[in-house]
């Protein structure tokens, strides 16, 4: 899970960066996905100690579920978007939308190791 967090992180700089100057760099919100972003890429680097790896990566997911939580709301304005693509506020309803997409997937690829390590603990395998 490490190099997925690391990845999403990544991703989630990106589109807040571009959410940025996308807009003329006038509106700091945009940086929001930056702070998820920095925050998984911080988490990512600290869990690679095994001591601990499984905290790490449980505040990893509630970033994460915290970003989606925060930003699915915007997908109640994707037929606008479609329909609309110059609207007002179309670009930050595009880089919400990136998030909550970004985050949900991130949270789904937890929990789906999260039940893996489960069942390799179970079968008294070594879990990172």
């Amino acid at each position: 899970m490490i190099p997925v967090t690391l990845v999403i992180g990544l991703l989630l700089n990106v589109v807040g960066l571009v959410g940025f100057f996308g807009t003329g760099g006038i509106h700091y919100t945009a940086l929001i996905p930056c702070a998820l972003g920095v925050s998984l890429i911080l988490c990512g680097i600290l869990a690679r100690n095994p001591k601990i790896h499984m905290h790490v990566m449980h505040v990893a997911v509630l970033i994460g579920l915290l970003g989606f939580g925060a930003t699915v709301s915007a997908f109640s304005k994707l037929l606008i978007v479609l329909k609309y693509p110059a609207a007002e506020n179309g670009s930050a309803a595009i880089a919400k939308m990136a998030t909550a997409l970004l985050c949900g997937l991130f949270v789904a690829r937890c929990i789906q190791s999260f039940v893996e390590a489960r069942v390799l603990k179970k079968q008294g395998k070594k879990v990172y």
